[in-house]
């Protein structure tokens, strides 16, 4: 047998080995499409917006206005700017919009600065809210977001992750890029193929820091804010299954985000996550399985936490040394005069890319699918684009978690930065959009075939 064929029967009895061992993770999929009910409204409950806004005034002031035409009783909610400084320009637009200003001047990071508002509020305050949801300075809400909020209180989840839609597709289209696209997609890959699962099996959730609802007697018990990794949500998460805090997915309440436009914006964010990610396992997994040894949770609560990630890295790893060692026996092959150099090239090198490649192209355009609405709005041009490109985009995080690693290992400070912002006129993204205005007519298309589906079966 060659060298080839020998290297070829191992990739694939690897790949088979990592595909078995994906299953429990690709039993998500299939919860993708699962709608999860309404539960009727018993009362309406205070709620406190929080906003982290420290250098945010070219931005915040779509944020404010879309919290002004909520159909939420005004009366019911407060919003809270917490800023660094006093000459801050965002503190004069938030009081002219009556918000209130908090001045967080020891703030580093994003829980810093959450933490020094809770520290901030009085006790009496702080019970007086159901719960607390914090928002980028960014961001900008659906009208019904804080009806929605208060829809999601009814399930008795302490923590409650909301749907994110992109802000970019409201404005231009200097607005948005194939980067931007592309980024976005990892919203529907936590909540739409993930979250939804968790949700229904009572597992921890994938956290997002924005449009996060956390109940008061969360904050009560974690005592502010103390979370101060660069991901401060996934270590959220991570506390939480050491304490036991309970979570949900609520899609109904639709929060715009905006995601970054440059390449090098996006592969910045997505190094500080990795980063994140790293501190707050090192911090967190050995009181994790600490916990487990004495409560012997379910195996698909051991697999999510521990284990979820690794059949996709085994895989990625295996391709990657097999598309090596192909291309080097290719060049070994060639300097020798052997014509096996291009059984080489294709079999060891170009066939496993191909097939990651094919793979990943599979999930994504499952993603875009689940993710429809929010893309709405793309032309037909740029949801080709940014499906083509999205297995690289992808495929980016294994040289960015090892330039991550190495950050680490030299104990390289990476701290919280503002990345490049995109201006929108005030008001304008809720008020005649034509992409709100595609979206929904795509709502209501999906309504009407659901509603006749339904008549369908009650004549049966």
């Amino acid at each position: 047998m060659s060298v080839i064929w020998l290297i070829l029967i191992l990739y694939g009895a690897l790949s088979v080995l990592f595909a078995i061992l994906y299953i429990p993770k690709l039993m998500q999929t299939l919860w993708a499409f699962y709608r999860i009910p309404k539960k009727p409204v018993t009362k309406k409950r205070r709620i406190s917006v929080v906003i982290p806004a420290r250098g945010e005034s070219r931005v915040i002031g779509d944020l404010l206005h879309s919290l002004a035409v909520q159909d939420y009783d005004r009366a019911l909610f407060a919003v809270n700017i917490i800023v660094k400084d006093t000459d801050d320009p965002t503190v004069d637009i938030a009081t002219k919009a009556g918000a209130r200003v908090f001045v967080v001047p020891d703030q580093d990071c994003k829980g810093a600065a959450l933490d020094g508002y809770f520290h901030a509020i009085t006790e009496e305050e702080r019970d007086s809210f159901a719960a607390f949801v914090i928002v980028d300075a960014d961001a900008v809400l659906s009208p019904d977001y804080l009806s929605e909020l208060n829809n999601a209180l009814e399930y008795d989840k302490q923590i409650v992750v909301t749907r994110k839609r992109v802000k970019n597709y409201l404005g231009d289209r200097k607005a948005r890029s194939m980067f931007c696209t592309c980024s976005s997609l990892n919203y529907p890959v936590l909540d739409d193929l993930g979250n939804i699962f968790r949700t229904e099996k009572g597992l921890p959730l994938n956290l997002c820091g924005q449009g996060l609802m956390v109940r008061t007697d969360v904050i009560r018990t974690i005592g502010g804010w103390p979370y101060r990794t660069l991901t401060e949500d996934y270590e959220m998460k991570k506390d939480g299954i050491v304490r036991g805090f309970t979570m949900m997915y609520y899609p109904y309440a639709v929060i715009y985000t905006e995601e970054v436009i440059r390449h090098k914006d996006c592969w910045s964010r997505r190094m500080r996550w990795v980063i994140g990610y790293s501190q707050s396992d090192k911090k967190y997994n050995k009181l994790i399985r600490e916990k487990f040894k004495r409560e012997r949770p379910s195996f698909l609560l051991w697999y999510e936490t521990f284990f979820s990630l690794a059949p996709i890295i085994g895989f990625i790893v295996t391709t990657i040394v097999t598309a090596l060692a192909g291309a080097g026996l290719s060049i070994a092959y060639a300097v020798i005069g052997s014509p096996l150099w291009l059984n080489a090239l294709l079999l060891l090198t170009l066939m496993p890319l191909g097939i990651m490649y094919l793979l990943e192209l599979i999930y994504c355009l499952i993603t875009m699918i689940c993710y429809r609405d929010a893309l709405a709005g793309l032309s037909a041009g740029e949801w080709l684009a940014a499906w083509l490109f999205s297995p690289i985009f992808m495929f980016e995080y294994f040289p960015i978690f090892i330039q991550g690693q190495i950050c680490i290992a030299s104990k390289r400070k990476v701290g919280w930065q503002h990345t490049a912002r995109v201006e929108y006129k005030n008001g304008a993204i809720l008020l005649g959009s034509r992409y709100l205005e595609r979206l929904r007519r795509y709502t209501q298309r999906q309504r009407d075939k659901y509603l006749a589906k339904k008549q369908n079966r009650q004549k049966k």
